[in-house]
């Protein structure tokens, strides 16, 4: 199992850098950020001072989205940056969040979703891809190489992630939802004729080391308001808790839910996330002793997750990488026995 961790692009920029840094030099293989420009600073820009100041870690967006930007910008920017620095970027899209509520817009369209996913691997990858019915390639990014990783709730979603996604995106840790979604995604991908092993499965969620359980759940709750938002949009889609096609485990939490404001989006102390009840939080999120982390992600691992990724927006976050680094991933990494 992979670990990676999820950063806010708060300023200053230096300190994001500063925990990628942490997290490399602690053995995270990826490091992720939002992308939301209006709430945080724009990611890739700081993408390249992080890829600068760190060997070996693959970076990119958790997630980005087809609407900010022009897809063949985005394809662009990781062309470049692959160019400058290695191979080293990753794609995590959705149909989007924040970014582009924030701004008066909504979520776009899965067709919409499915097409960017396209146009965007297709150029970063170095091939020629029709775009608005001309062919189109980067002449200077023959050897960019990129994978797109799609997150996703809802049935229709994890669908198109098994049919045209290199990797799937759960922002949860809950084993029966996580269980659920895998099946989805992998089923697609064999009714598409592509070998459901080879779609790569990234589940991301708050962890929090300690032993004030109370203490660590106010500081995560904020993350199942998040999720409440995508969880509201599958309700409104596919109905409440009693539709078969929905577990009631993911949707139920949300009958509370009264609003968001994105001005709080993804904070400690968000007020539009006291619907959220302490069985989600504990649901949802890792938090608690060394030993109670090495147990859920042994039970992650058990369902096919092939990384586990820290969203680290609480105010335990060198705690969190310290404790990871030395006493939970040397438990949870395969390691290689020098003499048998």
């Amino acid at each position: 199992m992979d670990f990676g961790v999820v950063l806010q692009t708060n300023p200053p920029a230096s300190r994001v850098v500063d925990l990628a840094r942490q997290a490399e030099n602690h053995g995270f293989s990826h490091v992720w950020t939002f992308d939301s420009h209006i709430l945080w600073q724009e990611p890739f820009v700081i993408y390249s001072q992080i890829l600068a100041e760190t060997r070996k870690v693959i970076v990119g967006p958790m997630v980005t989205n087809p609407a900010t930007r022009d897809w063949t910008v985005t394809a662009s920017l990781f062309a470049t940056l692959n160019d400058m620095y290695g191979n080293r970027t990753i794609c995590g899209i959705g149909r989007g969040d924040s970014a582009v509520r924030v701004t008066n817009g909504s979520p776009t369209t899965l067709a919409t979703l499915r097409e960017s996913v396209h146009v965007i691997r297709e150029l970063a990858n170095g091939r020629e891809v029709d775009y608005k019915g001309t062919g189109l390639r980067f002449p200077w990014g023959s050897r960019s190489r990129l994978d797109v990783w799609i997150a996703a709730y809802g049935p229709k979603a994890l669908q198109l992630t098994g049919e045209v996604a290199d990797g799937f995106i759960l922002q949860l840790a809950d084993p029966s939802i996580v269980a659920w979604t895998i099946k989805a995604v992998r089923d697609a991908a064999a009714a598409a004729g592509r070998d459901p092993d080879t779609v790569k499965i990234c589940v991301a969620a708050p962890a929090y080391v300690g032993d004030d359980l109370p203490y660590m759940r106010d500081q995560c709750r904020w993350f199942g308001g998040m999720v409440g938002n995508h969880v509201a949009d599958i309700v409104e889609r596919y109905g409440d808790a009693g539709n078969e096609q929905i577990p009631a485990a993911l949707t139920e939490y949300i009958k509370g839910r009264q609003g968001y404001d994105y001005n709080e989006h993804g904070q400690v102390g968000n007020i539009h996330t006291s619907f959220v009840p302490d069985e989600i939080v504990d649901r949802f999120c890792l938090l608690g002793p060394v030993e109670r982390h090495v147990e859920r992600l042994e039970e992650l691992r058990v369902l096919g997750v092939d990384q586990f990724a820290i969203y680290l927006q609480h105010d335990g976050k060198e705690t969190t990488l310290d404790a990871y680094g030395e006493k939970i991933m040397p438990v949870i990494v395969d390691r290689v026995r020098a003499r048998s």
